[in-house]
């Protein structure tokens, strides 16, 4: 595992549009589809990194949490699964019900997905405002498995109440960290 930092894609950028698979349900999803007009949070995400591993559950309980308020949460895995078998779509949906995943978990088998997001870690944030604005990208928190702070979800949540109260939003943003996304 090489502990790899987002690339912090320029604010401003609109919200790269997808199709894909949701190992959830099946059918597959666009952005148009899952975004939401208070705000959406993309998040790439994997089965097996230790770093999403660890703040699972405070993601679950936080995407919950902003779901109420209008917020769509959308999670891609778009690891190699050849190389990586824990990552497959069939193990992404056992996955999405273990830890169970309040959202969209899509399959990004191309990859192409992660590159128009310029996605490089997992966990990897980003959140778009209700024109489909990113306003938003980098760390849910401070926590990581080895400096013995537990996951609160702090900065996502911070960005996410700006939003709902028209707060300006800090352009200072900590990228995540994370594994590297497992490129073919």
């Amino acid at each position: 595992m090489a502990l790899t930092e987002s690339n912090m894609l320029p604010l401003g950028t609109t919200a790269p549009n997808f199709f894909l698979p949701n190992s959830i349900d099946d059918r597959p999803y666009s952005l148009a589809d899952l975004r939401s007009p208070v705000g959406t949070v993309v998040m790439f995400l994997c089965n097996h990194c230790p770093y999403v591993v660890f703040i699972n559950a405070a993601l679950v309980a936080l995407a919950k949490e902003y779901q109420t308020k209008g917020f769509a949460f959308i999670g891609i895995s778009s690891n190699n699964a050849e190389k990586y078998p824990a990552d497959s779509y069939e193990n992404m949906k056992v996955h999405a019900a273990e830890v169970g995943y309040p959202f969209p978990y899509l399959y990004d088998e191309s990859q192409e997905v992660a590159r128009a997001y310029d996605a490089a870690c997992t966990p990897d944030f980003y959140v778009f405002n209700g024109h489909d604005k990113l306003v938003y990208r980098g760390q849910i928190d401070s926590a990581r498995p080895s400096n013995g702070h537990a996951p609160d979800g702090s900065d996502l949540r911070r960005v996410l109440n700006a939003l709902i109260s028209g707060e300006e939003i800090s352009p200072a943003q900590r990228p995540s960290a994370g594994c590297n996304i497992k490129w073919k």
